[in-house]
C-alpha cells in the first residue's frame, strides 16, 4: 500500500533538471501516493505536474519554496496548497525572483574579482525557456564546465555556499514575511530543512511567530536534529513534513537526494490540506 508523500521536489521551473511530469513519473515508480512541487519562488511547474498526476494516479500538491534571509543567511519557507493560478500571488513571486537575479549578478561579480572567467550571459544561456529562474546550482554547473571545480559540491564549498569566497546575500524578505506571504495567500507555511541553518534560536522564533509545520525528514537533517524538531513539533502542534529536496541529476548522482528517499506520512498531507481548507474559508 502506498502511504507516503515526498513533499519537497524541484523541477526545471527553478533549479531542477527534470520536467514536472518526470518528477511525477518518478513518484509513481517509487510507489508514492502524493508529491509536492516546490520550486524556488515560482509555481510555473505545478500545472503540468497536476496533469501528469491525474494520468499516473499520484496526487500533486501545489507548492513553492520561498526565499528569505534571516540572521544573515538564506532561510527557505515551504508553502503548500498555495493558489498557483492566482495572478496576484504569481506577481508577488516575480518580485522574489528579481531579488534572486540581483544575487546572481553579485555572485558573478565576486567570482570575476577572484579571477574566474565566468559571465552572467553564459550562466543564463545554460537554462532554456522563458522563465529563467536561475539559482546557485546553475552557477555551480558553469564553474564545473569551466574546470574551476570538479563537482557541484566543491563549487558550493569553495565559492557559493554560506561563508565561501563568493557568497553574497542581498536584502530579501525576512522569514517572518515569507510565512505571512504564504498564509495570507491561503497556503500552509513549513520551515524547510532547519538542520542547514545551525540556528535553533531562529527556528524557535519562527515557531513562535506562526509556522504551521517543520520539515523533520530531510537529507540535511541529522538524526539528533530530527528528534529535536519532532519534539518541538509535538510541543507546539506543528505538522511534521518530509521530503527529498530532489533537484534531478548533477552528472549521474541525484541532487540533493533521490525522489522518494525522504518522505512524510499521508496523515501529514491531510493535516496540511485541512489547514489550507480552514484558511480558505476564513478568507471568504
Amino acid at each position: 500500500m502506498r502511504k507516503q508523500a515526498d513533499l519537497h521536489t524541484h523541477t526545471k521551473a527553478s533549479d531542477g533538471t527534470c520536467e514536472p511530469a518526470e518528477n511525477v513519473r518518478l513518484a509513481k515508480e517509487a510507489g508514492l501516493a502524493a508529491l509536492a512541487i516546490t520550486d524556488h519562488d515560482t509555481v510555473a511547474g505545478v500545472a503540468e505536474a497536476i496533469e501528469a498526476g491525474a494520468q499516473h494516479g499520484v496526487e500533486v500538491i501545489p507548492g513553492v519554496e520561498v526565499s528569505s534571509v534571516g540572521n544573515g543567511q538564506d532561510i527557505h519557507v515551504l508553502g503548500y496548497f498555495v493558489p498557483y493560478e492566482d495572478q496576484a500571488f504569481q506577481e508577488r513571486l516575480v518580485s522574489l525572483r528579481e531579488t534572486r537575479h540581483q544575487r546572481n549578478q553579485l555572485l558573478i561579480a565576486r567570482l570575476q574579482e577572484l579571477g574566474i572567467p565566468i559571465t552572467l550571459e553564459n550562466v543564463y544561456r545554460r537554462k532554456q525557456g522563458t522563465d529563467k529562474n536561475i539559482g546557485r546550482p546553475h552557477i555551480a554547473e558553469e564553474l564545473v564546465e569551466l574546470g574551476v571545480v570538479a563537482t557541484i559540491q566543491e563549487a558550493f564549498d569553495k565559492y557559493l555556499g554560506k561563508g565561501a569566497a563568493a557568497y553574497v546575500n542581498p536584502p530579501r524578505i525576512t522569514p517572518q514575511e515569507a510565512i505571512t506571504l504564504i498564509k495570507e495567500a491561503g497556503g500552509v507555511a513549513v520551515l524547510a530543512h532547519p538542520g542547514l541553518y545551525d540556528d535553533d534560536e531562529l527556528v524557535r522564533e519562527l515557531i513562535a511567530f506562526g509556522l504551521d509545520g517543520i520539515e523533520v525528514n530531510h537529507p540535511d537533517n541529522d538524526e539528533l536534529q530530527k528528534l529535536r524538531y519532532s519534539k518541538w513539533a509535538t510541543e507546539h502542534g506543528l505538522i511534521m513534513t518530509g521530503g527529498s529536496d530532489f533537484h534531478g541529476w548533477r552528472g549521474e548522482e541525484p541532487f540533493h537526494a533521490m525522489l522518494g528517499s525522504h518522505t512524510a506520512s499521508l496523515d501529514a498531507v491531510e493535516q496540511l490540506r485541512e489547514v489550507a481548507r480552514r484558511r480558505k474559508w476564513e478568507k471568504v
